[in-house]
């Protein structure tokens, strides 16, 4: 019997599905969206949410400008608690990743780094409200073209209120809170329906 056994093992041994999911959380953090099964997706998120939280429990060391803090003692345990929180994320997530930009240039993208300063920043007041985690959104999309692979799903990031308020005004627009790719128009007849995120 598999009682208690948490996770899914998608036939794949250990350093193979911690490849793949290391290689699919970079993707997340890089594009904030990755489109991918179903199942795939609901372990990620798994992932994604605790190297997010790393990051999240910084609290206002996250975002403090050391250089304007005076007390050397204060300024050593900020630079220690980032340092150890990058280290952690580290761990896991890929250094560095390639993404093609629109006008067909390579530049390469330092994760940790975009995590820390990008992503974690806008889950602050997420976190102080004492909301818990959430910061990823799974919308089942089709089925995979080529194989028909069950509940393709999109798996992106959530935005910050403000950015979901602005979203609610341009409804014409994909939500911005919801960074998903999507195909075609594959969005229009769940608009309503993702209003309420």
């Amino acid at each position: 019997m598999r009682h208690q056994k948490a996770g899914r093992k998608f036939g794949r041994n250990t350093s193979h599905r911690r490849a793949m999911f290391r290689n699919m959380a970079g993707n997340l953090v890089l594009h904030e969206q990755i489109k991918t099964t179903d199942a795939k997706a609901k372990e990620l998120r798994r992932i994604a949410e605790r190297l997010l939280t790393k990051a999240i429990r910084l609290g206002d060391d996250l975002t403090v400008d050391v250089a304007k803090v005076k007390d050397e003692t204060e300024r050593a345990r900020i630079l220690s608690a980032r340092l150890h929180a990058r280290r952690q994320v580290a761990r896991f997530l890929p250094k560095q990743l390639a993404k093609t930009n629109a006008d067909g240039t390579v530049e390469e993208v330092d994760l940790i780094h975009k995590l820390f300063t990008d992503l974690a920043p806008r889950y602050l007041e997420r976190a102080k409200a004492d909301k818990g985690g959430g910061y990823t959104r799974i919308i089942k999309v089709n089925h995979r073209r080529g194989d028909n692979a069950p509940d393709l799903s999109a798996c992106g990031r959530l935005t910050s209120s403000l950015a979901r308020r602005a979203a609610a005004t341009q409804p014409c627009e994909v939500p911005m809170y919801l960074s998903v790719a999507l195909c075609g128009g594959a969005l229009d007849h769940k608009r309503k329906s993702l209003a309420h995120y």
